[in-house]
């Protein structure tokens, strides 16, 4: 299988921007949500909490930053070469983060976090709740709307939808989106088709889309109502928000920061030849993946039991100095050179696959 490496054609803005993504998030769980949540968190930060609130839009920004990728992945890719590289990409950071947090949930024995061998085994499908147990860390929510993106392409890419009728399904998958969102508020179609954050990972998809083809009225006019569809999908996090910590961010706010998010994908694109390539850029971005699986548990056990030691705010900014050098060893150490071996097998494997399903299909025609 001829995979195409990640480094080609790289544009080193967009690993800035999704270190952005990543750390908004961080500081999300450990200045916001850690005390506001059930006190997992013995101490909270209120000077810093009013603007950590802000910081969950970082996923947000993720599935914007993901659809932009995807499309450029799923270029001059067939079906099977996408559907490779997504699952070497995902899988060996996940299953070694998602190891690393069940060994230090468990050990630590937290009352309020805790971690079982059934759910270990769970959570190594990605799928967790589907086997009726709790992901290992809140974060991987987010990871399951990106394998059902990545389904979504792969059956685009499979059926040639992708290459020939792209627009199209984008004008179909947003209507259904805002036709859910707005009307039916079905959540079965909210997983199955993404509808709350189905026009970030679109809008995305359209950036590349005009990047790659150049501009379009279509492809713009669909940029533009993905854009305010994703204002109005806001509000199901903000209530989200208001029912279960009684704060959200205001409404007027959210569309500012949506603004915000939009014109930094845009920006990052259009301003990709002013940030060269480096090793340094390719591990902030590297990094930001295992950073995300790993920094909330452990974030939270870690700040704890330094906090009585240290004080809460040198607590809270070395474990994300600890988190920062980890996570980078693990994309240098581990990630890459996993990822590396997983592409040669799988690609290998998959195209034999291929290769006997066409003989057995080449053998069962009738002779003429």
């Amino acid at each position: 299988m001829n995979t195409r490496p990640a480094e080609q054609n790289y544009i080193a803005t967009l690993d800035l921007l999704r270190l952005v993504a990543a750390m908004a998030v961080v500081f999300f769980h450990y200045f916001f949500r850690g005390a506001a949540a059930e006190g997992i968190l013995a101490e909270g930060y209120p000077l810093a909490a009013p603007f950590a609130l802000y910081g969950y839009l970082g996923v947000n920004l993720f599935f914007l930053i993901s659809g932009f990728v995807i499309a450029w992945s799923a270029e001059n890719r067939s079906w099977d070469q996408f559907a490779v590289a997504r699952f070497v990409r995902l899988y060996p950071g996940f299953l070694l983060c998602m190891t690393i947090t069940f060994a230090i949930v468990f050990l630590a024995g937290s009352p309020l976090l805790s971690a079982s061998f059934v759910q270990y085994a769970a959570n190594l499908s990605m799928f967790a709740p589907a086997f009726g147990q709790p992901f290992m860390d809140g974060v991987y929510w987010s990871i399951v709307l990106e394998l059902v993106f990545y389904g979504w392409i792969t059956l685009a890419l499979f059926t040639g939808l992708f290459q020939r009728r792209k627009l199209e399904l984008i004008f179909i998958w947003l209507a259904i989106s805002a036709l859910n969102e707005f009307f039916i508020g079905s959540g079965a179609a909210r997983l199955l088709f993404i509808t709350e954050f189905g026009p970030f990972f679109a809008a995305g998809v359209l950036v590349h889309h005009l990047h790659a083809h150049g501009r379009s009225l279509p492809a713009m006019l669909l940029l533009a109502a993905a854009f305010l569809i994703s204002c109005g999908t806001l509000s199901v996090t903000q209530h989200w928000m208001l029912g279960h910590y009684g704060i959200a961010v205001s409404s007027a706010n959210l569309v500012v920061a949506n603004v915000v998010m939009h014109a930094a994908l845009i920006g990052a694109v259009l301003l990709r030849n002013r940030l060269r390539p480096s090793a340094l850029t390719l591990a902030l971005g590297g990094l930001t993946y295992p950073l995300y699986l790993l920094h909330q548990e452990i974030g939270y056990l870690a700040i704890d039991a330094a906090t009585p030691l240290v004080g809460k705010w040198f607590s809270a900014f070395g474990c994300i100095a600890l988190m920062l050098f980890v996570s980078w060893a693990i994309w240098r150490s581990c990630e890459r050179p996993a990822q590396r071996l997983l592409r040669i097998w799988l690609g290998h494997a998959v195209d034999a696959g291929l290769a006997r399903f066409r003989r057995a299909s080449a053998g069962a025609q009738p002779a003429e």
